[in-house]
């Protein structure tokens, strides 16, 4: 796991393909409020309540300034049919090979119902115009997320 990252350092340069097979990475964000969240899989029922919710208030966060990008190590595959399947406006970098969850420090050890597994620790990443990490959300509130993020940018 990379050294855990903190709020006022630079974030981490990532490059990965969307659901749409489109290259994506952090340099085409440049000068842009970027909501960059990583979350364990495609359809299952937090990850969905959290897309969902960044869908129905993508308005808000675009109107804020904001660029949503969300990240799971699921396949492009996988992603597109999540995308259509909820009608997600923003891109999903597929990232099987893991290099942008250990870029970022949120893969790791998990527990769930007994069970030790290594998996994504859902976390977002709300990272400024110059580049650099304002705020990191550990706990996202999964039916709530885009306030929690509206609220955290203000602080």
């Amino acid at each position: 796991m990379a050294a855990a990252l903190k709020e006022g350092s630079k974030a981490p340069v990532f490059k990965g393909v969307d659901q749409n097979g489109n290259p994506i990475s952090l340099a085409d964000f440049k000068g842009k409020k970027v909501v960059l969240y990583f979350y364990p899989h495609d359809n299952t029922p937090t990850c969905t309540a959290q897309a969902c919710n960044l869908r129905d208030n993508y308005g808000a966060l675009i109107k804020a300034g904001f660029q949503v990008v969300g990240v799971s190590t699921d396949d492009v595959k996988s992603h597109k049919k999540f995308e259509q399947k909820f009608d997600l406006p923003f891109p999903l970098i597929a990232d099987p090979e893991l290099k942008i969850v250990n870029q970022y420090g949120v893969w790791g050890e998990k527990k769930f119902m007994g069970r030790t597994f290594d998996g994504t620790h859902r976390t977002t990443f709300l990272i400024d115009e110059a580049g650099k990490i304002k705020k990191i959300i550990t706990k996202p509130v999964s039916k709530n997320h885009t306030e929690q993020i509206l609220q955290a940018w203000e602080e």
